[in-house]
């Protein structure tokens, strides 16, 4: 649970489409300490698409 916290706060910029910020909103909710197959690909499509502003950032 806590290295999908990371990677969540990691991420979480102001620059975030609102459509995203949900996302985080609802994954931050899940209560169990893993991912499914489509919201782990979800995540990695966000990170992937901001990655260049969280290494400019951090």
């Amino acid at each position: 649970m806590q290295s999908l916290s990371n990677r969540l706060t990691q991420i979480y910029l102001d620059s975030l489409e609102e459509t995203v910020k949900s996302l985080f909103q609802s994954l931050g909710k899940v209560n169990r300490p893993y991912l499914t197959a489509v919201e782990e690909k979800l995540l990695s499509v966000v990170e992937l698409e901001y990655g260049n502003e969280i290494t400019q950032i951090y």
